[in-house]
């Protein structure tokens, strides 16, 4: 496993701890279809929650600024093929929500979460 790949893995870790910590469901991880991949489902409430995960050492670009117009297009792509595959639709609907983790030089890391960025 190289440094981005560890990087990554250790952000959906403390991805899926934050969201687990606010009451959501994780339902999967790394969820793939031929379209591309999904870090995290979860469920909250009764609505269906696509996450995405940024992870990000100090000194580069805040992980907040990584969902492009074409990157959540994609994730919408990506919930409606989540969607097909499981043959329903939540009551509560679908949020697309981002989750950041900023890795400092120093100190413990940073997970924020924003709801409904797409």
């Amino acid at each position: 496993m190289n440094a981005k790949t560890a990087l990554g893995r250790y952000g959906e870790d403390l991805a899926a701890r934050e969201l687990t910590a606010t009451g959501l469901t994780v339902l999967a991880r790394n969820w793939r279809c031929r379209d591309g991949e999904i870090d995290i489902v979860a469920a909250d409430g009764d609505a269906l929650v696509v996450c995405e995960v940024k992870a990000r050492r100090s000194g580069y670009q805040h992980p907040m600024a990584a969902v492009t117009p074409r990157k959540a297009a994609r994730l919408r792509h990506l919930a409606e093929c989540w969607l097909a595959r499981h043959d329903s639709m939540p009551p509560g609907g679908v949020r697309i929500d981002l989750v950041g983790v900023l890795l400092p030089d120093r100190g413990a890391a940073r997970v924020e979460h924003v709801r409904g960025v797409a």
